[in-house]
């Protein structure tokens, strides 16, 4: 079996924001959270360290990046260096959620990955845990932005379970938390984000005809394709929550 952090490597081999968010929205996101030199951010499952490296390229803050899967974090040091930041972040391989050093961060962020937590509410009391006073939270969570197909729904909350728009506010009430800005993927983002995937995926079996995980890889491409195609495109929504302590 391949796991999903191979598959993610191959896939996600031409980009560096691994989720459905533009650049610009990125960007936009450390304006709305009024970030300046001398802020901290912890940055928890970071991927390829892109959001810790814009930020601090573009202002100024410090800040480290977690996360399990050591290429990736190869990968945010390198873009640390390319950005001339490497004096200003610095990137852990870590099981993010296991994190126990005590230090608090003006900005803590979890893209995408709340699967650390158990879920988003246990990815939540996790990050409240790590925030200075007066700080934020960036959580990059999935939503249901239509009722899914019951067995589409058992299939995509084996692991954890997702609601729509009013249910994960009401999941951050529940952790003491208040949404006070958000900014949503849409139609373009999702599918430049999925589509991009095939395409890595489709250079990679052409460069690696005889890579033993070539068979999986192909079946692993053909079913998300579908999947997504199919049922997610129509049905799943997602977004980055900027929250504060209420």
């Amino acid at each position: 079996m391949v796991s999903i952090f191979r598959y993610s490597e191959i896939s996600e081999a031409n980009a560096s924001i691994l989720n459905p968010l533009s650049e610009s929205k990125l960007l936009q996101l450390g304006d709305i959270c009024r970030l300046s030199s001398g802020m901290t951010q912890l940055d928890l499952a970071c991927g390829k360290g892109e959001m810790l490296c814009r930020f601090a390229h573009r202002h100024g803050l410090t800040g480290t990046g977690i996360d399990i899967y050591p290429p990736f974090i190869e990968a945010a040091r390198l873009r640390a260096a390319e950005l001339g930041v490497s004096d200003s972040v610095a990137f852990q391989v870590a099981d993010a959620a296991s994190d126990s050093s005590g230090a608090t961060y003006d900005l803590v962020s979890c893209i995408g990955a709340t699967w650390i937590g158990g879920g988003l509410s246990g990815t939540l009391e996790m990050m409240t845990q790590r925030l200075s006073p007066g700080g934020s939270i960036l959580v990059g969570e999935v939503f249901w932005a239509a009722e899914p197909d019951p067995d589409l729904r058992r299939e995509q909350e084996a692991l954890q379970t997702f609601s729509d728009l009013t249910g994960t506010v009401d999941r951050i009430e529940a952790a003491g938390l208040e949404l006070v800005e958000m900014v949503l993927a849409n139609q373009d983002d999702w599918d430049r984000y999925q589509s991009s995937q095939w395409l890595a995926a489709h250079e990679w079996a052409r460069a690696n005809p005889d890579d033993p995980d070539l068979e999986e890889i192909q079946r692993m491409t053909a079913e998300f394709r579908r999947s997504y195609l199919s049922d997610l495109r129509a049905s799943m929504g997602w977004g980055v929550f900027v929250l504060q302590e209420a």
